[in-house]
């Protein structure tokens, strides 16, 4: 069953992705951030009530806690960075970038989790980081400024790593913990976190101005990220982090087809040979 959360986690990623697109424009990153992650809090603790899973705190272990605290805070860095990152870069090649962290996923829970790095997911790292290079296809100097100077890629490749942790942070903490309670408590982590960002940022005072379109959709996007982490977190608990994070970046697919379907964003042909090896290379992983 693991495999089938981890497919329905991607979907609901990929979808993340396209919704919070429309909905960070014009509005401050930080404070997009902070705002949609209210709906997957809401969101995560209803299941918790629905499901019946609530245990005392102390009847959870310092160091489940410890780490789904971790994992917390990794996923609002990367979160932070990659809001950023699609204020500035085009979908389509945010996601790109954005799923390198199945190899470092990948390398990580072969150093740190004793996961078994075996041939085809030695061949699969190649493939995943050949696809990645060539889905990000060089653009004209003017192009490059009016797309953010390239600033886009450096938020891109910081989302990847802590990205990367939150996966191996998550795993740990996960250990013993029901997963929807798990994700519920981390997200709380991830709360405090985006908030806090906002308050130093002084980002706040641009509630006011945000439009009725935008508020849509970043609450869908919150509720996508919502239905998303549920699964992640309840296929992560049964399968192994090296599997179930190349299966959840297969998100691309259909982050691809609504950016091309909702904001006209075309990949050129060597663009889509790197869709395709990078694909491949995500399969590949669960041989």
């Amino acid at each position: 069953m693991w495999v089938l959360f981890a497919f329905a986690s991607a979907l609901f990623a990929g979808l993340t992705a396209v919704l919070a697109k429309v909905g960070v424009r014009n509005v401050d990153a930080n404070l997009a951030t902070a705002l949609r992650t209210v709906v997957v809090l809401a969101f995560s603790w209803l299941m918790v009530a629905v499901s019946g899973v609530w245990r005392p705190l102390g009847s959870i272990s310092a160091r489940a806690l410890l780490f789904l605290a971790l994992s917390g805070l990794a996923t609002g860095a990367s979160w932070l960075a990659y809001f950023h990152a699609l204020q500035l870069g085009e979908v389509s090649r945010v996601a790109a970038v954005d799923k390198c962290s199945t190899v470092l996923t990948m390398l990580l829970a072969f150093l740190l989790l004793g996961e078994a790095l075996t041939l085809f997911k030695a061949l699969a790292i190649l493939l995943i980081g050949a696809g990645t290079a060539l889905m990000l296809q060089r653009k004209t100097p003017a192009a490059q400024a009016a797309a953010g100077m390239g600033r886009w890629f450096w938020y891109a490749l910081a989302s990847t790593v802590f990205a990367a942790l939150t996966t191996i942070l998550g795993k740990i903490g996960i250990e013993g913990v029901d997963s929807t309670l798990g994700t519920a408590l981390r997200t709380t982590v991830v709360l405090a976190m985006a908030w806090g960002m906002v308050f130093v940022t002084r980002a706040q005072r641009g509630i006011r101005k945000i439009e009725g379109r935008s508020w849509l959709f970043l609450a869908l996007s919150g509720l996508a990220t919502g239905c998303s982490w549920l699964c992640y977190y309840r296929a992560l608990q049964d399968g192994p982090a090296s599997a179930v994070a190349p299966i959840d970046k297969l998100s691309i697919l259909v982050t691809v087809a609504f950016s091309r379907l909702f904001l006209g964003e075309k990949l050129s042909p060597r663009a889509l040979l790197g869709l395709g090896l990078l694909t491949g290379g995500t399969l590949m992983t669960l041989l």
